[in-house]
């Protein structure tokens, strides 16, 4: 029986619905809007649902929140999924590539080759290699005047340069590792818990690069010249970010088990039964293609963000809850399927 066959037919069988959990990277979201402090949520979620997750929902640093029930799909790949222009295969298992910045340090690179070696010894998770971009990349990032999180890749062409090759090497998804320049004198506030993540919006930039060109599962870590660990006290919301020298374990194990982007068959646009998102951040392509497929569409009013896009500007059918302890009771108890 075909893959896709087998996963509607457990959906039925199990009564299994199948969700969307997204909180956009880099608009100062209250809950999310940090080091994975989402993901104990969505962990909730994911125990009654099958559930699809942007990598912000649950890369957090050395951890990762992801399970094996949820389908790890970076932005612009989510953005396509709900417009109908690809579907979700899930995988066994990922070949991932990972593509180094030239700009990062050999002792900076060294640091993340051990951790490559230190991931793969642990979870057993398939590395087919790692290949230094041919030129600098050149990212710029800041924080625009409506306090999101922004920026710029200066040379994304040395990059699709470094997928390509990584991909003809056998890779099914790539991690991208880019040199950034410290962060703190952008928000100094970050580590309390307070502001917005000021690399977060042009790391999503970087996966949109990749994913857009090849179709391939993508997400990005960035690498920091300062590789000490802070002893100072921090956020319970940040802290994950302040016990590592290195992000790049919790892409990796986001990817492993990152679904396949292709044209037609197994999960569908059609399928989900719910996309649940932070209440004020609902301009997004995901939400208006969800109402157009009557996909039920929760706003959770305890998760505000700096965005000012409300239930009430966008649709009548969206399902305001006060909390996302609120929104799971609901699924779990009273949502119907539309299947």
């Amino acid at each position: 029986m075909p893959l896709f066959l087998l996963y509607n037919k457990n959906m039925t069988i199990n009564g299994e619905k199948l969700g969307a959990f997204i909180i956009p990277t880099g608009i100062g979201a209250a809950i999310g809007g940090y080091a994975g402090d989402a993901g104990a949520i969505a962990r909730k979620f994911a125990m009654n649902s099958k559930l699809i997750v942007n990598p912000n929902v649950v890369n957090a640093g050395c951890f990762s929140a992801i399970t094996d029930n949820m389908l790890y799909v970076e932005g612009y790949s989510l953005n396509e999924f709900f417009k109908g222009n690809i579907n979700l295969e899930p995988v066994k298992e990922n070949k991932i590539g990972i593509i180094f910045d030239k700009a990062i340090p050999q002792d900076v690179l060294n640091i993340h080759i051990n951790t490559i070696n230190a991931v793969k010894c642990v979870y057993g998770i398939d590395i087919s290699g790692y290949e230094v971009t041919d030129e600098e990349v050149g990212i710029e990032f800041f924080i625009n005047n409506q306090g999101i999180s922004t920026g710029n890749v200066l040379n994304n062409a040395t990059l699709l340069r470094t997928a390509q090759k990584l991909i003809q090497q056998g890779a099914d998804a790539l991690a991208v590792v880019c040199m950034f320049d410290n962060p703190e004198d952008d928000n100094p506030n970050y580590a309390n818990g307070m502001g917005v993540d000021p690399v977060g919006g042009v790391e999503a930039v970087i996966s949109h690069y990749i994913s857009k060109v090849f179709r391939v599962p993508c997400a990005h870590s960035p690498a920091f010249s300062d590789y000490t660990i802070t002893s100072q006290l921090v956020s319970p919301g940040s802290a994950a970010e302040y016990i590592t020298p290195t992000f790049l374990p919790c892409i990796l194990l986001g990817l492993r088990h990152a679904p396949k982007l292709v044209p037609d068959g197994h999960i569908s646009a059609e399928n989900p039964d719910y996309l649940i998102m932070p209440y004020n951040s609902l301009g997004a392509v995901p939400v208006f293609e969800a109402l157009k497929r009557n996909i039920t569409v929760f706003a959770v009013k305890e998760n505000t963000t700096s965005l000012n896009v409300v239930p009430e500007k966008i649709s009548s059918k969206i399902r305001v809850v006060d909390s996302y302890e609120q929104c799971l009771e609901i699924i779990e108890n009273h949502l119907s399927f539309k299947r």
